[in-house]
């Protein structure tokens, strides 16, 4: 009886975005089996259009560039938080949809991913500060320095949380501390 020769570990590119109306951050990282690494994260700079509706249509533009440059097999983005302001949500609900458009065009799957859940995958810490997540990224990817906005490791952070559940049963609930934790990710402990 002959062996069948071990499959090579699938690679994937995802693309991850922190949606925005002033700066919206995108990350990719391109993955093979549990590793992963990172291939461009940035910011895109919405400030200086004037109307809600320019900012919408160069998201659009700008998303639709680096899925053409970058050919991502899956889109992750981090769905609005809920917030006080009701016209600062509706803003940032649309800056999503049009992300999400971008990538449906092209017809890239999506996944979406509360805050709090990316927070989670990747410091362990569901309320983590953005700058505890930059400095979780820098140890996992090696990073020589950050950069200055932190839109881009947040972005980057929505990519490796879709890396760290793909394929998995996204289940609801408390979490059962470390030990369940490491169990369940024992990929992410360092040795």
């Amino acid at each position: 009886m002959s062996k069948e020769p071990k499959k090579a570990p699938k690679e994937k590119i995802i693309l991850g975005i922190d949606p925005g109306t002033n700066i919206m951050g995108y990350g990719l990282i391109h993955t093979t089996g549990k590793a992963y690494e990172i291939i461009q994260y940035g910011v895109i700079q919405l400030k200086k259009y004037e109307t809600h509706e320019l900012k919408l249509k160069k998201i659009f533009e700008r998303v639709s560039g680096i899925i053409e440059e970058f050919v991502p097999d899956s889109v992750a983005l981090e769905a609005p938080f809920y917030g006080a302001n009701v016209q600062s949500m509706l803003k940032l609900g649309r800056a999503q949809g049009v992300a999400m458009a971008a990538a449906l065009s092209r017809e890239i799957p999506i996944t979406e991913y509360s805050p709090k859940k990316v927070k989670q995958s990747v410091t362990g810490n569901g309320n983590a500060s953005k700058e505890q997540v930059a400095a979780m990224l820098q140890t996992l990817f090696n990073l020589k320095e950050l950069p200055k906005q932190l839109d881009a490791t947040d972005a980057l952070a929505v990519a490796l949380c879709h890396h760290f559940h793909e394929g998995r049963v996204q289940s609801r609930g408390r979490s059962k501390g470390w030990k369940s934790f490491i169990e369940e990710n024992p990929e992410r402990v360092k040795k």
